[in-house]
């Protein structure tokens, strides 16, 4: 079965990995996707609900494999209670090494693996994301809590989508999951949005828990592939 669609370059990741990149857009008002339009790409990525066996298969018959599969979730964050505030700082410029220390070794292993990707790829990626987010690009900010010797223990970034909704960009700290989560609602709260949405790998079962028990419901399923 024919896969409609177009490719749409990725432009910064193309030039951050060094590995000219697309992305598949699904459209029932597209041509039928063709081995060409892939040839001119050394990487094509898609993201396909996981519903769509049509789509699956016929991605799969161009040479598409599985990479991992994907969970998006959300939560509804109206009556938070901001006496239970666990007193998350926004992180400053002086906090982006310790940062990006840990972000390169909490996700070293995600899509941006190896064979796709160079093997330090995943950690390079994550660890400019929360650098991007201490610094209001693309996340808007960065929250962190800090160790009594003043480390930093963990962190959440987040970005405002719109008047309503959320999303947690990155989370990350041992033990301290249900903190980093209400930190994250009550900054929220703060704005006046009302639903934080979160996505997370099907296989990391300790951030599913994390999330349902705070209070998300999953939302959609997807698969990610790469050729």
């Amino acid at each position: 079965m024919p896969v409609l669609a177009s490719i749409e370059p990725l432009v910064w990741e193309s030039d951050f990995f060094g590995i000219r990149s697309g992305i598949v857009r699904f459209s029932d008002s597209a041509a039928a996707l063709s081995v060409a339009q892939l040839a001119a790409f050394e990487r094509v990525q898609a993201k396909v609900p996981a519903a769509r066996s049509d789509l699956l298969d016929g991605l799969q018959q161009l040479g598409f494999q599985l990479v991992e599969g994907d969970v998006d979730l959300v939560l509804p964050v109206n009556g938070t209670d901001a006496s239970d505030d666990p007193g998350l700082a926004v992180a400053q410029e002086s906090d982006i090494s310790s940062l990006r220390q840990q972000a390169a070794t909490v996700f070293a292993q995600s899509r941006f693996r190896a064979p796709w990707y160079p093997p330090d790829a995943s950690g390079k990626f994550y660890a400019q994301w929360i650098e991007n987010a201490v610094r209001g690009q693309y996340d808007h900010e960065c929250l962190v809590a800090r160790a009594p010797d003043g480390g930093i223990s963990g962190f959440v970034s987040l970005r405002q989508l719109n008047e309503q909704e959320a999303r947690i960009g990155l989370l990350a700290g041992r033990g301290i999951g249900a903190s980093l989560m209400l930190a994250a609602r009550l900054w929220c709260e703060k704005r006046a949005i009302g639903t934080l949405r979160v996505a997370t790998q099907v296989g990391n079962t300790a951030a599913l828990r994390r999330y349902i028990q705070s209070g998300a419901t999953i939302e959609s399923t997807a698969y990610w592939l790469y050729r």
